[in-house]
C-alpha cells in the first residue's frame, strides 16, 4: 500500500528536481556576464541570500539536528555548491569595489554558521530542541530570501518590462514553493510550510506580471535593438523606451 511516507519521499525527490532546476535558471544570466565580461548592473544578493539559505537548510537537515531528512540535504548541498560557482563569477567579472562587498558578506555568512552549528550542537542536547531553534532560523531566512525579488517586481511595474525578471525562474519558482509546502505537509512542519507557502504566491505573482508586460517588452527591446542600445547598462527610472535597468533574481524554496 502506498503510505504517506512513500508519498511524502516522492514529493521531495520531484522537489530536489525542481530545485535543481532552479538553481540552474541563472545560468544564461550568468553566460551573459561570462561573455560581456562584466556584471553590468546585475545584483550578486540574491545569490549571498540563497548561499546562506542552503547552508542553514543543510544544518537543518543533519541526522543530529532533525532526523529522517536527507531529501532536505541533498539538494541544500547541491544548491551551495552551485551558488559558489555563481558568486565566483560575479567575484571575477566585478569591479573592486561590489568584489569587496561580495568577500565582506560572505565573511560574515560563514562566522555567522559556524557559530550557530557550535552552539545548538553544544548546548542544545535533543533533536527536538536543535530542529526549533535552527528550523526558526532558516524559516526566517527563506522568508526574507523569497522577499528579495519584491524590489524585481516593483521595478518591472515601475518600466514595464520583465526583460530582467526571466520567466523559467518565476515559474520554477511557484513550482518550487507547491511541491515543497506539500511535503511539509506530511507530517506538518511549519518550518517548511510558512516560506515556501510564501514562495509559491509570489511566485505566482510573478508569473502574472509577466503575463501582464510580456508584450511592453518585446516593444521596447524592439526600440532598444532599432537603437542600437540593447545591452548597454543605464540607470533605471527613465522612459522606458530608451533605458533598461539591470536586475536578477533568486527565489529557492528548495528544503
Amino acid at each position: 500500500m502506498f503510505s504517506k511516507e512513500d508519498a511524502r519521499t516522492v514529493i521531495g525527490i520531484i522537489g530536489n528536481i525542481i530545485s535543481l532546476v532552479l538553481f540552474l535558471s541563472p545560468v544564461p544570466t550568468f553566460y551573459r556576464i561570462w561573455k560581456k565580461k562584466s556584471v553590468e548592473q546585475y545584483s550578486p544578493v540574491p545569490y549571498l541570500a540563497t548561499i546562506i539559505n542552503c547552508a542553514l537548510w543543510v544544518l537543518y537537515g543533519l541526522p543530529m539536528v532533525h532526523p529522517h531528512s536527507i531529501l532536505v540535504v541533498t539538494i541544500n548541498g547541491s544548491g551551495f555548491v552551485i551558488e559558489i560557482v555563481y558568486l565566483s563569477l560575479f567575484f571575477i567579472f566585478s569591479d573592486s569595489k561590489k568584489r569587496l562587498r561580495v568577500v565582506v558578506v560572505v565573511v560574515m555568512e560563514c562566522i555567522f554558521l559556524a557559530v550557530l552549528a557550535i552552539l545548538v550542537l553544544t548546548l542544545a542536547h535533543t533533536t527536538k530542541l536543535r530542529s526549533t531553534i535552527v528550523g526558526s532560523i532558516c524559516m526566517a531566512g527563506n522568508i526574507m530570501m523569497y522577499a528579495s525579488p519584491l524590489s524585481i517586481m516593483k521595478l518591472v511595474i515601475t518600466t514595464k518590462s520583465v526583460e530582467y525578471m526571466p520567466f523559467f525562474l518565476s515559474l520554477f519558482s511557484f513550482l518550487n514553493g507547491v511541491c515543497w509546502a506539500s511535503y511539509a505537509l506530511i507530517p506538518f512542519d511549519p518550518f517548511l510550510m510558512a516560506p515556501n507557502g510564501m514562495g509559491a504566491l509570489l511566485g505566482l505573482a510573478q508569473l502574472i506580471l509577466y503575463a501582464a508586460f510580456y508584450k511592453s517588452t518585446k516593444k521596447i527591446m524592439a526600440a532598444k535593438k532599432a537603437q542600437g542600445q540593447v545591452g548597454l547598462t543605464e540607470k533605471p527610472g527613465a522612459d522606458t523606451n530608451n533605458q533598461n535597468s539591470h536586475a536578477t533574481q533568486i527565489n529557492i524554496g528548495e528544503d
